[in-house]
């Protein structure tokens, strides 16, 4: 469903800030420093996930402080919908071969977990040594599939439509500096 640019600032103005700039930069902080600990020495391939991710990516890697390569894939199962299919469809794949690789997914939010659980599936079939989740929000009810879970730190959000910091609002409001949720949904 499109909506207009105007219908996208209204929905801004009547949603609840869940979490604002200031607590995504702390957890951010502590995500960065559980990565660090866990992958510092291990010259990691840093996978963004499109286009959910950019945001978040570009956040985090300014506060890992080791030598890594950083990548992107895009894969969906949302095409500016409110919900998505089970099926995952792939727009870009990594350049850099994953073989032998200790790959870190990162990723805005932790949904139901399809589309994250496929792409780390295909790094495994890749030949990727490790792979490893991180996302900035991890929203908490019981349609999480099997297989799939943060590897770090993240916001827990409540089961509400969320937007914010790389999370859509039919296609708009990823850029906004905080989380929030939409009025009534």
């Amino acid at each position: 469903m499109d909506i207009t640019p105007e219908q996208a600032a209204l929905a801004r103005e009547e949603a609840d800030l869940l979490h604002s700039a200031a607590e995504i930069a702390a957890i951010l902080d502590c995500i960065a420093a559980e990565i660090t600990a866990e992958l510092g020495g291990k010259n990691p391939l840093v996978l963004c996930v499109m286009t959910g991710g950019v945001i978040v990516t570009g956040h985090l890697l300014t506060r890992l402080d080791f030598p890594l390569e950083q990548d992107y894939l895009h894969a969906t199962r949302y095409r500016g919908k409110t919900s998505g299919s089970k099926n995952i469809t792939w727009l870009h794949k990594p350049d850099i071969p994953l073989k032998g690789r200790h790959v870190l997914l990162v990723d805005d939010i932790l949904d139901e977990g399809y589309t994250l659980r496929e792409i780390a599936s295909w790094c495994r079939e890749q030949g990727a040594a490790s792979v490893k989740v991180a996302v900035l929000a991890d929203k908490q009810h019981d349609r999480r599939v099997d297989g799939i879970e943060r590897d770090f730190s993240a916001l827990e959000l409540v089961d509400r439509y969320v937007f914010g910091f790389g999370m859509d609002y039919k296609e708009y409001w990823r850029n906004a500096n905080g989380i929030y949720a939409v009025k009534g949904l």
